[in-house]
């Protein structure tokens, strides 16, 4: 199982990626560009996470049950996963500013979609559309990872994997406020207007890379499952950051029902504001790749996923107070970002000129893990409340743990 596949389907290694630079003449990273990556993943990626902290809203002006408008943010992600698989791969096939621009258009008309639906049905689809068009940011990362120099790699990646985090926590609290100020269908109008703002800015200034896959599209997706068998050390991550991302959706979901009922009695707007509390983990965990230079990078997966085990049992503990809530979030996106950061400079190290195929791989079980970690958590509310979402989350997060572990051991055989 952990042996390389030899095969002549597999991908061929690449000495390094300066090599891989040199002949794409892709241009340097500069500090000017990073900074329009980390920027436009953060503010892209955000719209899958809008919906979270509207739910409650969205259900009651559409007159839809707790556990059916939970569906939105499921769908959302399902649609996610999807685009990964057949959007992303494209990046190593066509230009990817043209790729880039194109989806920004899709992403476009979804959200609008979004903020005219006036039915569950209409919102579904539009959710999976916004979804599905969302994949931008992850064409950015290995856009970053490909751009930056050996030394800088690991940081290049934190860097614009703390964005898209940021992205994520911050979009809660931007539509938590919009929604109980102005309600949800501003949230989307608003969104469509940003989105095409940033797309005029990727089209003036993103680099035009010449895709480094010749093929047709089947060959494509045909490479994408000979680098999942051939690469155990992508499989290993897809699968601990699909189960961390499992956990950490499933308590998004359900955060905002369990601050609407005693002893909170709180609206959308707090529940977003714990997206900006949890951005002071994900700024934490942006150092963690200059750690690893000093550190080997499964210690610091291990010490990540403690980190996750503990939120649980914090946010188990205290359940019913602002503080308890507060430092469980803050633990569990400071772990999750950890993680996330590592399992990506792992198989990026690989430098086998794949870079969107095999964070294809990656993400795609990632956003797999979320969207089933949002349904059962919404199972979980229905039937047990706090505790059972709670339980959910720990299982998953004590799952990746046992993955984890035992490859180590089981390399270390080796």
């Amino acid at each position: 199982m952990l042996r390389e596949n030899n095969s002549p389907n597999a991908i061929p290694e690449a000495e390094n990626c300066n090599q891989l630079k040199s002949q794409n003449n892709t241009p340097p990273l500069s500090r000017s560009l990073l900074w329009l990556i980390t920027i436009a993943a953060g503010w892209t990626v955000a719209n899958n996470y809008y919906n979270q902290p509207l739910l409650g809203i969205m259900g009651q002006s559409l007159n839809v049950a707790q556990d059916q408008i939970s569906q939105v943010a499921m769908i959302t992600q399902i649609g996610f996963a999807l685009g990964l698989l057949f959007i992303v791969p494209l990046g190593d096939k066509i230009q990817r500013k043209k790729l880039i621009i194109f989806a920004f258009f899709g992403m476009v008309i979804s959200l609008l979609a979004m903020a005219i639906a006036n039915s569950l049905p209409w919102l579904l689809v539009a959710s999976f559309l916004i979804g599905f068009t969302s994949v931008v940011p992850q064409l950015l990362v290995p856009l970053a990872a490909e751009l930056a120099t050996p030394q800088r790699q690991s940081s290049a990646i934190g860097m614009v994997m703390s964005g898209l985090l940021l992205g994520i926590l911050l979009s809660r609290v931007v539509s938590g406020i919009v929604g109980d100020l102005w309600g949800w269908r501003t949230m989307y109008y608003l969104a469509a207007s940003w989105m095409v703002i940033l797309a005029i800015m990727l089209f003036y200034y993103l680099p035009n890379i010449p895709p480094n896959f010749k093929g047709s599209y089947s060959s494509l997706m045909k490479s994408i499952v000979n680098l999942t068998i051939s690469q155990p050390v992508l499989r290993l991550a897809a699968f601990r950051g699909a189960m961390g991302f499992a956990g950490f959706s499933a308590f998004w979901t359900a955060i905002v029902f369990h601050l609407e009922q005693p002893p909170f009695n709180a609206g959308s707007t707090i529940a977003g504001a714990f997206g900006l509390v949890g951005a002071i983990g994900a700024l934490a965990a942006a150092t963690v790749g200059k750690i690893s230079r000093k550190i080997h990078p499964n210690h610091i997966i291990l010490g990540a996923i403690g980190i996750m085990i503990f939120s649980w049992i914090t946010l188990y503990i205290g359940a019913y107070y602002y503080i308890g809530l507060i430092l469980g979030v803050i633990l569990l996106d400071l772990g999750l970002q950890s993680m996330h950061i590592m399992n990506q400079s792992t198989f990026f190290a690989l430098n086998i000129g794949a870079g969107n195929r095999l964070n294809t791989v990656y993400m795609f079980s990632y956003f797999v893990g979320g969207s089933t970690g949002t349904f059962l958590a919404s199972k979980a509310w229905k039937y047990a409340q706090w505790d059972g979402v709670v339980f959910v989350g720990f299982l998953f997060t004590l799952i990746g743990l046992i993955a984890h572990l035992y490859y180590t051991k089981l390399k270390q055989k080796c």
